[in-house]
């Protein structure tokens, strides 16, 4: 008996020192796994980054576009290769874009902070341009250097786009942002084109400094200091640098533009009344040498209305977007930055002028023209924009769409371009020698726009469209020209009939947003 008892307590003693062993093995218990909340305080998609009080929201689109007739992505076949309308000009372009905004809004005692960005990945094919001697050279959009041989090149190489990266603080909205100027709908009252004319763009956004005064019962008042730099100068043109309309002359940055806009947005639609007020600073009149002087800054200004009315009788959910604009020294609040190649136009076509070659319209909408000893003299422009948007069904829609915009200049502008005779007289200015006799040279010119587009969205978030528009240059120039020709777009010197021109576009596009 005292052997039996003596295995049992050695046996219970070392399952207890085993268990021991084991229990000190055993990991401390993990704390509690913080899984992802739903966030409701901001609409749908918002969620709370784990372990804080900010609320997320990530987005975007996948899209393929291809534009029949265009050398670019639907922003305007007006000009280059794309205007040359011969075989430099592309039966179509093709694109491919991935879409990221990141959206981040946290409550304060301020009110909402909010900081948003939006990112673009694109590859685009562009276009073959003549080199000389019987050579062509292809120029991919977003390579580092200037025309290879796509042979020979990154062909995976594509652009990254930053279109949207603002923080919004107590009413305050810092860095690139949509302009205050714009309409709500920016370029698209009720299409996908990009060109459109007759009104605020900025929809890849302008850098700023905005206060955002909110009333109550859906008015608003913006108060805006926004870059002026690559969003919002169409140019100072100096004449006395040489080509049809002079070259650009920049100086420095040293004002921005001033923006103010008046909103009241309610049920039934809404009114947008805005101005911008430009500083044209200019460089030199010779390039390169202070010594030689410079012409004073010249201020334009923009105003513009904007009015939507939503639930118009024919369908739930259409509605009517219309705008109206006049600019004077500030163009591209007319003729936005995407639809740039509507401020310079270089559009051929056909001639049945004895002893002309071809046709063509040569015009140009620069913010001020300016000549050697010169003041700055503002080109005025005014026009609008509209669409009606029609909804059939829960499947189908369709937007009808126009735009016009007018470009003129006064007396002086057209005496630095043309020379002494202008405006109905036989001309013979730096550029525009026109047949003694039988024309005139006169650098004004109207643009017309109208368009339609069809949606199908088979299910959420996926929709087909194809949009055509059709653009008409009512220029004023009248006559023949010596056209010195151009091996860029194969075009050859001789004589060329002044001209309105018209172009069309078919853009189809399939997009999947998320």
């Amino acid at each position: 008996m005292k052997m039996v008892k003596r295995l049992v307590l050695g046996s219970a003693a070392g399952l207890v020192s085993i268990g021991g062993v084991q229990a000190a093995d055993l990991p401390v218990k993990a704390k509690a796994v913080e899984y992802v909340r739903i966030c409701s305080l901001y609409g749908a998609g918002f969620y709370y980054i784990p372990g804080s009080d900010t609320c997320i929201k990530l987005g975007g689109y996948a899209r393929a576009d291809v534009v029949v007739n265009s050398n670019s992505d639907n922003t305007g076949n007006v000009s280059g290769p794309g205007g040359a309308k011969n075989r430099f000009t592309n039966a179509y372009t093709w694109r491919a874009r991935e879409n990221l905004s990141i959206d981040t809004r946290t409550a304060t005692e301020y009110g909402v902070l909010r900081t948003f960005a939006e990112l673009t990945f694109t590859w685009t094919t562009d276009s073959y341009a003549g080199i000389g001697g019987g050579a062509t050279a292809y120029a991919p959009i977003g390579t580092v250097s200037g025309p290879y041989n796509a042979n020979g090149g990154n062909v995976a190489y594509g652009t990254l786009g930053v279109y949207h990266a603002f923080i919004q603080f107590a009413g305050f909205t810092m860095g690139k942002a949509v302009s205050q100027f714009s309409a709500p709908w920016t370029n698209f009252p009720g299409n996908n084109f990009d060109g459109l004319v007759g009104g605020g763009g900025g929809v890849t956004g302008v850098n700023q400094f905005s206060y955002t005064a909110d009333f109550g019962s859906g008015m608003s008042l913006a108060l805006s200091a926004q870059d002026q730099t690559a969003y919002y100068q169409a140019g100072v043109l100096n004449v006395s640098a040489g080509g049809p309309f002079g070259a650009s002359d920049y100086a420095g940055t040293i004002a921005p533009d001033l923006v103010a806009a008046f909103r009241v947005d309610q049920a039934w639609g809404l009114f947008q009344a805005s101005f911008a007020a430009h500083d044209n600073h200019a460089a030199y009149y010779t390039p390169g040498f202070e010594t030689n002087g410079h012409p004073a800054d010249k201020w334009g200004w923009a105003g513009q209305l904007a009015l939507s009315i939503k639930n118009v009788p024919t369908g739930p959910a259409d509605s009517i977007n219309v705008q109206a604009v006049y600019t004077d020294g500030a163009t591209r609040y007319n003729i936005q930055d995407l639809a740039g190649a509507y401020g310079a136009v270089a559009l051929f076509g056909n001639s049945g002028l004895a002893g002309a070659y071809q046709s063509v319209a040569i015009n140009a909408a620069p913010d001020t023209v300016f000549g050697l000893g010169t003041d700055q003299h503002t080109i005025k422009t005014w026009g609008g924009r509209g669409a009606f948007n029609h909804n059939w069904d829960p499947y189908w829609s369709s937007s009808l769409y126009g735009a016009y915009a007018a470009v003129r200049y006064d007396d002086a502008s057209k005496v630095l371009i043309c020379g002494s005779a202008h405006n109905g007289a036989a001309s013979g200015g730096a550029f525009f020698t026109v047949s003694a006799g039988a024309g005139a040279c006169n650098p004004d010119y109207n643009i017309g726009q109208l368009g339609f587009i069809t949606r199908w969205t088979p299910v959420k978030n996926l929709t087909f469209s194809a949009d055509l528009t059709w653009s008409h240059i009512d220029q004023k120039n009248s006559g023949t020209i010596a056209y010195p020709g151009s091996t860029a777009i194969g075009k050859p010197a001789g004589t060329y009939e002044l001209k309105n021109q018209d172009n069309v576009l078919l853009l189809l596009r399939a997009q999947r947003n998320w």
